[in-house]
């Protein structure tokens, strides 16, 4: 049985910085990649960001581009996702995912097992 436990949501003001980290058990966490999902009240869920499972490759939405960074510890079954100058459009609570192949992907179609989310508010 695969479990992915999210946790480091928060408040946070605008501008400010948080870091989620998601550790996953249940298969070798090594061999798939890895995303980040958000869903805010009202929306539906949308891709974040993604990370191959070497770590060598990445994806992101447009909208976190160069204020967001993925990144995983294949030895410590952990993905990480690092998020900076938060904007109060980033609320929503955020889901990691394990996914059916190596590469990263954009569709949470190609994602197996999900987290049980974590919450995220940035306030203005």
């Amino acid at each position: 049985q695969v479990v992915m436990v999210e946790s480091g949501g928060g408040l946070v003001q605008t501008g400010g910085s948080l870091r989620l980290s998601c550790a996953a058990s249940g298969r070798t966490f090594s061999v798939w990649s890895m995303g980040w999902f958000r869903q805010a009240p009202g929306k539906e869920r949308e891709f974040v960001a993604a990370i191959s499972a070497s770590g060598a490759s990445t994806l992101y939405a447009d909208s976190v581009k160069g204020r967001f960074t993925i990144s995983r510890d294949n030895a410590k079954n952990t993905v990480y996702l690092q998020m900076d100058s938060l904007k109060p459009e980033d609320t929503a609570v955020y889901y990691c995912s394990q996914g059916r192949t190596t590469n990263p992907s954009r569709s949470d179609y190609d994602y197996d097992y999900w987290g049980q989310g974590t919450q995220v508010t940035v306030s203005s």
